[in-house]
């Protein structure tokens, strides 16, 4: 079994007009169970315990991305969640905030982008209004030689949804994939089966399936396909 945990806070659940999202997450769950043919728990982060990782014999965790404000957390309900990334044994891919989860968790701050000048445009206003963006599907900029670039050519393209980045790598990180914007696009460990991206892999479209390609290659790095 493997586990998509929902890293978002309840109360954006609340909010009008974000049923899409919650549709996206069961969506997305189904997406990892094709792919890696085994069974996808989707799972709240609070559910996360070193208990059910036991019971249901996990192989591996995704951990998507949130809106929600850091603040608006109960630390004691990540607890388990920080504690499986720091042990390293367990294969942790984290999308867009579940990459800053994994970052926060092994000591590095999570930083925004920064401020539009005044003097500029906001080119996407009704997404962080005033703050620098990357939204859409746009090309990353893939950097040195791993196995997680398998097949995916010059320039990818991903989904891209956020103002928020790291601050530097985590100890033992290389940074596989940039773009001018955000330096830190793709992160893996030199030794341990963890990962992330700032972007939003799981959200591929037929026009753009690198998505697909590269949670494969990682499924195949970690050893959940073959």
């Amino acid at each position: 079994m493997i586990v998509y945990v929902d890293n978002e806070h309840a109360s954006v659940y609340e909010r009008e007009g974000t049923e899409w999202l919650l549709a996206a997450r069961a969506r997305i769950a189904y997406r990892l169970e094709d792919l890696t043919g085994d069974t996808c728990l989707l799972q709240r982060y609070q559910a996360i315990t070193h208990d059910l990782i036991a019971e249901h014999e996990v192989r591996a965790i995704f951990i998507s991305g949130h809106g929600a404000p850091q603040e608006m957390y109960e630390e004691a309900d990540r607890t388990a969640l920080r504690e499986i990334i720091r042990a390293g044994t367990l294969p942790v891919f984290g999308f867009c905030g579940g990459l800053q989860f994994i970052a926060e968790t092994l000591g590095v701050d999570v930083v925004r982008i920064g401020r539009i000048p005044d003097e500029e445009e906001d080119p996407a206003p009704a997404y962080q209004p005033g703050w620098i963006k990357e939204v859409g599907y746009r090309p990353i900029r893939l950097i040195g030689d791993h196995p997680l670039h398998t097949d995916l050519g010059d320039a990818p393209v991903f989904r891209h949804a956020h103002t928020w980045e790291l601050a530097c790598l985590p100890d033992g990180f290389v940074c596989i994939g940039e773009t001018d914007v955000t330096p830190i696009q793709m992160a893996v460990h030199a030794t341990k089966p963890l990962a992330g991206t700032q972007f939003h892999p799981e959200y591929w479209t037929d026009d753009a399936p690198a998505g697909r390609q590269l949670i494969e290659n990682w499924c195949r790095h970690v050893g959940l396909i073959s």
